[in-house]
């Protein structure tokens, strides 16, 4: 039996699903996403993805309230008269009285193998935390944020050297076939027996909301745990350090390419350049060393190493961290 959708989602990772449902035997009966927001400063509107593949799709209408839990907003998804909300990558809590507005609730699908990394940025934090099986789970909903019972999971392996930017879109379309399997169950579903697994409590933790401070190196950790910060953090906030030459101004940097160097601290204090040279500049850290191959220095563009160095003498001895008060 064909569902009829109200499809909720404003971020890429929803996209892959949405694509799929557009060419099912499935009903998109309303598309809902966020309202057009100034992104700031530079006066262009906030990337919507959602919205921009919407324009495809003619026949469906586009609903964007600043607030869907209000009582307005709840009678426009009732007129549809759906039989299912799918929610992914949207942006907004769904109230009870929000979800109780299709026949069969909603369903969520989370970039995360649940009930880790719970939140808003959960595939972030799980390459920060050096996880090498990531996955998707969808969810049945309930009002507590991704507490509801499991219906469906994929998984796959992520590359030693992958980042959280190349790891969304391999995910996002791995959540296609979680969607699938759950809407197979829904579909027989009664709207009142039990459904899914629910989630052990055991097993919980916590993806927030990403900060820019977050991004700061932090050289007295292990060389593992700051590639893995790196890769984590592309591509916001970044992961950003300061070069402190022994005879200079300090420099801010953004790191996007490193690796766990070979080479031996040498009992250098972290954050040490040991290093430098055209394939990489080697620093110290709480365990082990870390080896810079692409960088980008403040108001610059993105750069090789070896560029970098024709314009800045990088010696052993110079260090990486935080400036201190002048």
């Amino acid at each position: 039996m064909a569902l009829r959708i109200i499809v909720m989602g404003t971020g890429p990772f929803a996209v892959p699903t949405l694509d799929w449902l557009a060419h099912s035997e499935h009903e998109i009966c309303m598309l809902v996403t966020r309202p057009i927001e100034d992104a700031g400063k530079r006066r262009k509107t906030a990337a919507n993805p959602v919205r921009d593949y919407a324009e495809q799709l003619s026949d469906v209408g586009v609903f964007a309230p600043p607030n869907i839990n209000t009582p307005e907003a709840i009678s426009r998804l009732n007129s549809c008269q759906a039989d299912l909300l799918f929610v992914c990558d949207y942006g907004q809590i769904l109230s009870r009285d929000c979800l109780a507005s299709t026949r069969l609730g909603g369903i969520n699908l989370h970039g995360s193998l649940l009930p880790k990394y719970r939140g808003a940025a959960p595939i972030n934090w799980a390459v920060y935390h050096g996880e090498t099986t990531l996955g998707v789970t969808v969810i049945h909903m309930t009002p507590k944020l991704d507490g509801g019972p499991e219906l469906a999971k994929k998984s796959l392996s992520a590359g030693p050297l992958e980042t959280a930017e190349q790891l969304e879109p391999r995910l996002a379309e791995l959540g296609v076939a979680a969607v699938q399997e759950s809407l197979t169950q829904l579909q027989s579903w009664d709207g009142v027996s039990e459904i899914g697994q629910p989630q052990d409590p055991s097993g919980v933790t916590q993806a927030p909301r990403l900060k820019k401070q977050q991004g700061n190196l932090d050289w007295c950790r292990s060389a593992r745990e700051l590639l893995n910060q790196v890769r984590a953090f592309q591509p916001w906030p970044g992961s950003f350090t300061h070069w402190l030459p022994t005879d200079g101004s300090p420099l801010r940097l953004i790191l996007h390419r490193v690796s766990v160097a070979s080479i031996e601290a040498g009992g250098a204090p972290a954050g040490t350049v040991v290093d430098a040279d055209n394939s990489a500049i080697t620093v110290s850290t709480g365990e082990g060393c870390l080896a810079i191959h692409e960088l980008q220095p403040a108001g610059k563009k993105k750069m090789q190493v070896a560029q970098f160095l024709r314009g800045k003498k990088v010696v052993a001895g110079d260090s990486f961290g935080v400036p201190q008060p002048k």
